[in-house]
C-alpha cells in the first residue's frame, strides 16, 4: 500500500467538493485521514456550518476505525445505536 501524500489528500478533497457542487449539496467540509486516523487534509467550503469540520473528521475516523464507508456506518447507527454510541465515546466524539 502506498502512503497517502498531502498532494493526493488535497486532490481527493477537491474531487469531493466538485462532486458536491455537481449535485448541489449544501456547503461541505471534507476531511482526509491517513490509515492511522491522522488528519492529512481538511477543506471547508464557504457557508459550511460551524461543526462541519468536526463532523467530517469524525465520519472519516469512524470509517477507518471500522473499515467501512460512512454510508454503512449510518446503517449501523440505525440498527445498533448503542454500539455507535459506545464507539462515539471511545473516539471522544
Amino acid at each position: 500500500m502506498s502512503a497517502l501524500t498531502l498532494k493526493v489528500a488535497v486532490n481527493l478533497a477537491n474531487q469531493a467538493i466538485q462532486a458536491g457542487r455537481k449535485i448541489s449539496a449544501a456547503p461541505l467540509a471534507i476531511a482526509v485521514l491517513d490509515a492511522g486516523g491522522h488528519l492529512v487534509a481538511l477543506q471547508r467550503e464557504d457557508g459550511a456550518s460551524l461543526l462541519r469540520p468536526q463532523i467530517a473528521i469524525g465520519k472519516a475516523w469512524g470509517a477507518i476505525a471500522l473499515g467501512k464507508g460512512s454510508r454503512l456506518l449510518a446503517l449501523d447507527a440505525q440498527q445498533r445505536p448503542a454500539f455507535i454510541g459506545a464507539l462515539n465515546g471511545l473516539g471522544q466524539g
